[in-house]
């Protein structure tokens, strides 16, 4: 019997499909090349890819002309693009509001060159001796301005809950998005990030952040040691937590972020092979609970 809170492949069934999820993925994670992302995630059945960076270059950097070229090969390939991937937030919340403000400008840019209306953002790191609630305020400012940036612009932040900023547990995710309190911020769940906080995910974050979750991303943790793994091979209780979502309508996106070979500061890497076992992994759970990836 495997460990508490994972999936034995051999023991998944296929149920009897009765949802449909859009089925993207991070294309960075696969190769720098845009053609080859592309062609891979088509492979493996996915019709959206999530773009974090392009040949090498991340979202908030890209120029007007990259991101012609970018919409161009995604086009020629078929995909569409589920949300742009964005290191918005992902910096020490004593950064002038208005940095973050130019740079989700600019990001809110490509997101409309490559028509998509979500973009990932985080919720800022504290100095060392800080505490959360030293920096709540701070964090609510910038984040109600940059929500107020995305609604004038007709897109949608989607928080990650990332290790290490302020919204890195339930509790906190809650508060950013009750204190926030607009359409125009939403929340990307991922469980392996919950658990490598010591985090539950369906157990004790499911309830309370399920009014706002609109963007399901697809990495699982080991808790002992936070090695992220493919799904259902962790603690992320994707099991329970697909099967939830299907029974409560949910009907999005589903993006594969496996993080299987390395991460850094901007992201991870997995390369074609793990991440399509990455992707294989997923699939299994989800067919076994019901859900069709398209």
């Amino acid at each position: 019997m495997p460990p508490c809170g994972r999936t034995d492949p051999k023991e998944i069934s296929v149920t009897e499909t009765s949802a449909v999820w859009s089925l993207s993925g991070f294309g960075d994670e696969i190769d720098p090349d845009p053609a080859v992302q592309a062609s891979v995630l088509q492979a493996l059945g996915a019709s959206h890819i999530e773009v974090r960076s392009a040949w090498g270059t991340n979202v908030s950097e890209l120029e007007p002309e990259e991101v012609e070229r970018l919409k161009a090969i995604l086009d020629e390939k078929g995909l569409k693009v589920s949300a742009v991937a964005s290191p918005i937030g992902k910096i020490d919340v004593s950064v002038p509001v208005e940095h973050e403000l130019a740079r989700m400008r600019q990001i809110i840019s490509v997101a409309k060159g490559l028509d998509t209306k979500y973009i990932r953002i985080f919720s800022f790191y504290r100095a060392e001796g800080q505490s959360h609630e030293d920096i709540r305020d701070s964090v609510m400012e910038r984040l109600t301005a940059l929500t107020n940036e995305a609604a004038a612009s007709g897109v949608v932040l989607l928080h990650e809950n990332e290790k290490g900023i302020y919204g890195d547990t339930p509790e906190r995710v809650l508060d950013i998005m009750e204190t926030v309190d607009s359409p125009a911020l939403r929340v990307a769940w991922d469980s392996a990030n919950f658990v490598q906080v010591g985090v539950k995910p369906h157990t004790e974050a499911y309830a309370v952040l399920r009014p706002y979750l609109e963007y399901f991303q697809i990495k699982d943790a080991v808790a002992g040691t936070g090695q992220v793994v493919p799904a259902g091979e962790g603690d992320g209780e994707l099991d329970a937590t697909i099967a939830a979502l299907k029974v409560d309508g949910f009907a999005g996106f589903a993006s594969l972020e496996p993080h299987l070979a390395s991460t850094h500061e901007l992201g991870g890497f997995s390369g074609p092979v793990a991440f399509g076992a990455a992707a294989r992994a997923f699939a299994a759970l989800a067919a076994k609970n019901g859900v069709a990836l398209a």
